[in-house]
């Protein structure tokens, strides 16, 4: 690809593509480390912040390219994302309430 021929507009939505994409895929090497530290597999909360952030820039770029692909399955992983957030503070404040 020849980045010379993008306008600028062009270069500031692939480097918003690129940021999405980094975000989204650091999230699994945060997941690994934290795993690697307890000695077994766990999801720290950040994973799905994350997870919920960069799918969002994701689907911003996808959105602006209009490529259904991307948007039908960004919309998705959002939804999924935010459900995950939702049920882990959910038992956060019921652990909370029954300890309390």
């Amino acid at each position: 690809m020849d980045f010379s021929s993008l306008s600028t507009e062009e270069m500031v939505w692939l480097g918003i593509g690129f940021l999405g994409q980094s975000l989204f895929f650091s999230r699994w090497i945060l997941q690994w480390a934290s795993s690697e530290r307890r000695e077994e597999s766990h999801i720290p909360v950040s994973f799905w912040y994350m997870s919920l952030i960069g799918s969002v820039i994701v689907l911003a770029y996808a959105l602006h390219r209009v490529d259904p692909v991307f948007i039908a399955g960004q919309s998705v992983g959002t939804v999924v994302y935010v459900r995950n957030l939702i049920l882990l503070y959910r038992a956060k404040n019921k652990k909370r309430a029954v300890s309390g």
